[in-house]
């Protein structure tokens, strides 16, 4: 049965609801991999055992030593977006998916999943088990639906604000490497903007939610070390896990939610951070940040433009967090101080 299983934990909420203790007891499984990036930081806030990937749980899901059994673990906004959540998956594997849905108490099925295995799993749980076929075809590229979106919340594609909800459903389609509003959704100019930058969007294979990236606060921890290399994460917060490690003393944001996001993932790593911003967050998170941290709005100008000047005064070579950040405030004009946890 699920026993010796590998669980694929997505989104913070597994964690911070405790889901993952439960789950865990009840399945036994071998092996916890944790998918995204929010969920790494939720993991490790747990103290629970587990491994990371930053990969959506598809390409987790693909990536897999054959005759692995899998499981996914997900507590959706809604029970709806958790069902859809679990189709998107199920429809981009090339494997049975088996899928628990914290949000309905429901056990999912997908693609041929076995019911015997399904059934034992939802017993041990106390859940209900539906058995459910997702469309494994290509998908169509013309348009993109968010499901479970609550009007007002703000939608994301490959991690950048792209505008706010005024339906349940968003659908956006390509336009020019970028995207446009079918219905259900207000873009947010600048937001397609950033996105452009990353490049051409494949929109059917974009990574595409709504609503905020956790809504637990993070766990502040003591800061580290102010001595040492300084990452510059530019509207992108997604990459942070992979631009620092034990020799960052700090890490330099450009963007609004790209300074709410990373002050809440170094918040719990001790690291502090310089967000250059320009007032328009879209309350994406609660904004943390540790010891040592400054947050800035341009007074000219946009924080993109702003940021990447601020970002050229880096030295390449370990240096001091604090007295950079003294020179830095001490030469810039163009910029105020909006927080300050020195």
């Amino acid at each position: 049965m699920p026993d010796g299983c590998t669980i694929v934990a997505h989104g913070p909420e597994v964690f911070d609801a405790g889901d993952i203790d439960t789950v865990s007891a009840a399945l036994l499984p071998k092996e916890i991999v944790v998918a995204g990036v929010m969920a790494r930081t939720a993991a490790e806030e747990s103290g629970f055992p587990c491994r990371f990937n930053t990969r959506p749980p598809s390409l987790v899901f693909r990536h897999l030593p054959s005759g692995t059994e899998a499981w996914l673990l997900n507590r959706g906004k809604t029970p709806a977006s958790g069902e859809e959540f679990g189709r998107i998956v199920a429809s981009r594997c090339d494997r049975p998916v088996y899928h628990i849905e914290c949000s309905s108490r429901t056990i999912y099925g997908w693609n041929g999943a076995d019911p015997r295995r399904t059934g034992e799993a939802a017993r041990r749980l106390g859940y209900a088990t539906v058995l459910l076929t997702a469309d494994t075809r290509a998908p169509d590229t013309c348009v993109r639906e968010i499901r479970g979106c609550i009007p007002g919340e703000p939608v994301f594609v490959n991690g950048i604000v792209v505008g706010h909800a005024t339906a349940e459903t968003a659908i956006i389609a390509p336009e020019n490497g970028g995207v446009r509003a079918v219905s259900g959704i207000t873009l947010k100019p600048h937001g397609t903007e950033k996105l452009l930058r990353g490049g051409p969007v494949d929109l059917s294979r974009a990574w595409c939610k709504s609503g905020p990236v956790r809504s637990q606060t993070a766990q502040v921890a003591d800061r580290r070390t102010p001595s040492g290399r300084i990452a510059v994460i530019d509207h992108a917060a997604c990459d942070i896990y992979s631009m620092v490690d034990i020799t960052t003393c700090g890490v330099v944001s450009i963007g609004d939610d790209t300074t709410a996001v990373c002050g809440h993932i170094c918040a719990h790593l001790g690291i502090p951070i310089f967000g250059v911003t320009d007032g328009d967050a879209d309350t994406v998170i609660d904004h943390s940040c540790c010891a040592g941290s400054v947050i800035v709005e341009v007074t000219e100008g946009r924080d993109d433009e702003k940021g990447l000047e601020i970002a050229e005064t880096v030295p390449a070579a370990p240096c001091h967090w604090d007295q950079w950040v003294a020179a830095t405030l001490r030469t810039r004009t163009d910029i105020r101080i909006v927080r300050d946890a020195r």
